[in-house]
């Protein structure tokens, strides 16, 4: 009887490139219409971080929405856009 040595190979995942949704002002959605249509496109978002988002963007003139996989990222983006906000997304450096 021989004894088999099965050597364990380790596999190192490498992370998917993750981007970042960006809101940018607008003089035009109403502050409520924002937040509603961040709540509904992001639904991990909470209402007081959708307000925190909003003001951001009003007050700074773009906001982070979220950082994820390109996939998501563009689809929220689209989302949003859809929804008449302004919205991009860049690689999370």
């Amino acid at each position: 009887m021989s004894v088999q040595t099965i050597e364990k190979t380790s596999t190192v995942r490498k992370l998917a490139p993750r981007y970042r949704v960006l809101l940018h002002n607008d003089d035009f959605n109403s502050m409520e219409h924002v937040v509603e249509t961040l709540l509904k496109t992001v639904p991990s978002l909470t209402q007081p971080q959708a307000v925190d988002i909003m003001m951001e963007a009003h007050t700074n003139g773009v906001a982070l929405v979220i950082t994820c996989a390109l996939e998501h990222a563009e689809f929220y983006c689209e989302a949003l856009k859809m929804a008449g906000l302004t919205s991009t997304i860049e690689p999370d450096e």
